[in-house]
């Protein structure tokens, strides 16, 4: 088989890049440079990049290059590209978190993933943007232009894992590592047509942890998601909140779903109403696995307005509380829109954040009772197709900032694995993901039924074509 020209290098998978470094097809100096002209075609269009030393990756490209010469490469990902979200932080680069408010101080250290991908030799190419303190489902910053989406800049990509999105469908190489705590990771990943893999809470070690925060890949195949997860998911002590250490087979997962007992959830109980095309897509999703083998029977909603409304109150403390620390100069930087949301904050009494907090825990239980003996749930990933990049949430309401994640944040509350992978499009060609939910820890079945999906999902369209000059 032949390599790609040049041009098209970015675009090819990190499970390919290993057997045609292995080979001597091609080196990881090429793909750099093919990833770096990818970027500057892009970038003035989607904006998807806060940070980039191109003199540095090149550097590492030809280290890895060097290794793979000589047969003594760190691994599968030595020399393969990725992109890592700004607010993981990565030695000697300042981590502002998509807002202007932030201080600009370079990280001291490498934050558990990037060190992971340093010691498996990836070149960090880029740190991808992010809304204001993550907390938008959209490309919306204080601090940077707008981050569009590569198949109609006018679109959002979603948030926060927002550049990390654009960057997967623009082929800024194959592996964008992004972050998810109400669902930052599978909701760009659906609104871009990537695969995006939320781990099991714990599986992957971050630093600061949080409740439902993770870390996790956006790919353009299953198989990429998993190649990266054998990297990132190694043991980090400064993560107090992991679990333990666990050889997993992460590459060793097959598409096979014949007796499966698979949940369809085509309602969340709360949020925002489905739309008809979205609904259609995943019912055509699960009727494609129940075919193939597996047995789907409808589930109950998940959760309950009264769920997601606590969870927003009391995000809008956790968030004011950090906001009203900030100096009165800085405070006045962060986005209007996310101000508007939180200051309602300073009015809750201590028995409703309490009470807010609650519902949490609340929302892990519902997860538990709606998966009872299933092995997987089948759901939208949003109720609604990406909107459009100016507004930083669908319903561009602060008062109604997290209406669109009631497929998503009950899993982060609950900490079991889901995934968002790429089905079909709307009829004006929006992307629409399917979202899978494994067992608690069952983070390989979930990539195996992710794997099956794409192999009976409907031909898609090709990717985005990077603009020429």
């Amino acid at each position: 088989m032949g390599c790609a020209p040049v041009s098209e290098y970015a675009d090819i998978t990190a499970v390919e890049l290993e057997r045609l470094y292995a080979d001597g097809a091609i080196d990881p100096v090429a793909v750099w440079r093919s990833v770096r002209e990818r970027m500057d075609a892009w970038e003035p269009v989607v904006h998807a990049t806060s940070h980039r030393d191109d003199a540095t990756s090149e550097s590492e490209a030809r280290a890895a290059a060097q290794r793979w010469r000589t047969g003594r490469p760190r691994g599968p990902l030595d020399g393969v590209p990725v992109t890592v979200k700004e607010n993981i932080a990565t030695a000697g680069i300042p981590t502002p978190l998509g807002t202007a408010a932030a201080e600009l101080v370079p990280a001291t250290a490498d934050a558990p993933v990037v060190a992971r991908l340093r010691e498996a030799g990836a070149v960090i190419v880029a740190k991808t943007t992010m809304p204001d303190y993550g907390m938008l489902t959209s490309g919306v910053s204080s601090l940077h232009r707008t981050t569009r989406n590569p198949w109609n800049p006018a679109w959002t990509p979603g948030g926060s894992s927002a550049g990390a999105a654009a960057a997967g469908a623009a082929g800024y190489g194959p592996i964008h590592i992004g972050t998810d705590i109400g669902g930052s990771v599978r909701l760009p990943a659906g609104w871009t047509g990537v695969v995006g893999f939320k781990p099991s809470f714990g599986r992957v070690p971050v630093a600061p942890p949080y409740y439902g925060r993770v870390a996790g890949p956006l790919t353009r195949t299953v198989a990429d998601a998993a190649r990266a997860m054998a990297a990132i998911s190694l043991a980090d002590d400064r993560d107090h909140m992991s679990l333990p250490p666990q050889p997993l087979a992460w590459d060793e997962f097959a598409g096979e779903v014949t007796g499966l007992r698979i949940g369809l959830v085509p309602n969340a109980g709360a949020g925002l109403p489905v739309d008809p095309e979205i609904a259609d897509a995943v019912a055509s999703a699960a009727a494609a696995l129940d075919r193939a083998g597996a047995h789907v029977e409808p589930v109950e909603p998940l959760i309950t307005e009264q769920m997601l409304s606590g969870l927003d109150r009391f995000w809008r403390m956790r968030s004011y509380r950090d906001w009203i620390r900030l100096p009165p100069e800085q405070r006045g930087r962060v986005l209007p829109y996310l101000r508007e949301w939180m200051e309602p904050a300073a009015g809750f009494t201590g028995t409703e954040v309490f009470d807010h907090f609650s519902q949490m825990d609340a929302m892990s239980i519902a997860v538990r009772d709606a998966i009872g003996e299933l092995d997987v749930l089948v759901a939208p990933v949003a109720p609604v197709a990406a909107f459009a990049a100016e507004l930083p949430s669908p319903a561009g309401d602060p008062a109604r900032a997290l209406e669109h994640i009631a497929f998503t944040v009950p899993f982060n509350m609950s900490g079991h694995p889901a995934i968002s992978v790429p089905w079909t499009t709307t009829s004006n060609g929006r992307p629409i993901g399917v979202q899978f939910v494994g067992r608690r820890f069952a983070d390989l079945l979930v990539l195996r039924v992710a794997a099956a999906c794409e192999a009976l999902r409907p031909t898609l369209p090709p990717w985005p074509a990077a603009p020429t000059r």
